[in-house]
């Protein structure tokens, strides 16, 4: 018999100790530490572990570099998140909240992939349940092999058995090892397992996808070393209450991290949205005020966002202030500075903000766009529908430039907009070519005269 020991770990980062401990010293965080069993590794017969006892040190000048094309996936926003496809031998993360559609997403990209076998691992549903969700998406894949399996060993000898293009895991939290004796979606087996199955597609050159929860926090179930481990990283965002999700790049040590994809949930699975602009702007039949259009990058991906603002008397003796997808914070610096730099009194009135679609940005740029539906909702007067924004803020009043603002004006003009309101910093923006009038501003006092005189 392995001789077996007792260890500690901390279930929010994964920190072990020889004792229990009231508040972990590395993240802060209070009862935290759960007693684990842990064994050590038994001797397997996994024909990649004998693999890897083959292997030895190569020169670098002597490693040539993969020239297998990525494997396309099927689903074009995707493969553009990957940079392309994707890679032999890559360990990707999927992480999104309950409920959002990771699995959806998973299964979609098994159906999708033809030409090659794939294994789904399902921890959470039967084989006949996940057949059931493959039914609803109209779509097949003669090499889709399902599996109900939860421990790890078992899951590679199935492997090594059908030898498939790809395999996918849903989720992570489900997997165990024999190697632990602690219970499937500790931190110990999460990041045992993890270890594993990274090493398992380094070595036999199977790209393996990995689903994963997520916390009330924000972040994914398990040790941050998780995220570490694997070469992927993705994000599935959205709201329950809207059609729409998003998929984000963390972490890619295959291609960039400044991409964005969006998906359209519909009643046979996931849609990909290839012009998100239409999908963010309303188009009203009537002109009305506290409406203005930004002109957003995400990553590298323009797109047009419709805000919406709203300016009240304050009925109780404190004015409210409140924001739904942008920073409240910034709300209240964009505010103080019109009142300060622009003369209007918004200090004794309730604003709220909204960005439609449910959509979260950070971009500094549609700071021109919610100083405008702000400024269209205090006095009343409705922007044109053909006129968009695209410009930062500064404390003093100036409106300073943007990056990417020639991809902007594109996207505005392929939108049909006539004209687009930037800063006049910017210097050689090219647009000749472009069935759009730029109107360059410097402070906040121009954009109100041109706007609202």
């Amino acid at each position: 018999m392995p001789k077996t020991k007792s260890v500690f770990v901390c279930q929010n980062c994964g920190a072990e100790s020889a004792k229990w401990i009231g508040r972990c010293p590395s993240c802060k965080e209070w009862n935290t530490y759960h007693e684990e069993i842990i064994a050590p590794a038994l001797q397997r017969g996994n024909s990649f572990l004998a693999a890897a006892e083959k292997r030895k040190p190569e020169l670098l000048d002597n490693i040539k570099p993969d020239q297998h094309a990525r494997i396309k996936t099927g689903l074009s926003e995707l493969d553009r998140i990957l940079g392309g496809g994707i890679v032999g031998g890559s360990l990707i993360l999927l992480g999104g909240e309950p409920g959002i559609g990771k699995s959806t997403l998973a299964l979609q990209l098994a159906l999708a992939l033809k030409g090659k076998d794939v294994l789904y691992i399902s921890g959470e549903e039967s084989e006949e349940q996940v057949g059931m969700r493959a039914q609803r998406m109209k779509d097949s894949n003669p090499g889709c092999y399902i599996l109900s399996e939860t421990e790890l060993e078992s899951i590679f000898t199935h492997s090594d058995n059908i030898k498939p293009g790809l395999i996918i895991i849903d989720s992570i939290q489900t997997i165990s090892t024999g190697m632990l004796e602690s219970s499937a979606g500790s931190v110990s087996q999460v990041r045992e397992c993890a270890a594993q199955l990274l090493k398992y597609s380094k070595i036999t050159g199977i790209p393996i996808f990995l689903i994963g929860h997520i916390t009330k926090d924000g972040s994914i179930a398990g040790p941050k070393v998780l995220e570490h481990i694997v070469d992927v990283v993705l994000y599935f965002e959205g709201d329950n209450n809207y059609i729409y999700r998003i998929l984000r790049a963390v972490k890619n040590r295959f291609g960039s991290t400044s991409e964005l994809g969006i998906f359209e949930m519909v009643e046979t699975g996931l849609r990909e949205v290839s012009n998100p602009s239409d999908l963010f702007i309303n188009r009203h039949e009537e002109s009305l005020s506290g409406i203005s259009i930004a002109a957003t990058v995400d990553g590298v991906r323009p797109f047009l966002i419709e805000t919406q603002a709203l300016v009240s008397s304050a009925v109780y003796g404190t004015p409210q202030r409140s924001s739904t997808g942008f920073d409240i914070r910034r709300l209240n610096m964009l505010l103080a500075v019109l009142e300060k730099r622009a003369g209007f009194r918004l200090a004794v009135k309730d604003v709220f903000l909204n960005l439609a679609g449910g959509i979260k940005v950070i971009d500094p740029a549609i700071d021109l766009a919610i100083i405008s539906s702000v400024l269209s909702s205090n006095l009343d007067i409705p922007i044109g529908r053909e006129v968009c924004f695209a410009g930062e803020t500064g404390l003093s009043g100036e409106i300073r430039p943007v990056a990417r603002v020639e991809q902007r004006i594109r996207e505005a003009s392929k939108m049909g907009f006539s004209k687009i309101y930037i800063s006049k910093y910017h210097r050689n923006v090219i647009s000749d070519r472009l069935n759009i009038e730029i109107i360059p501003v410097g402070k906040i006092e121009h954009l109100v005269k041109s706007l609202f005189s």
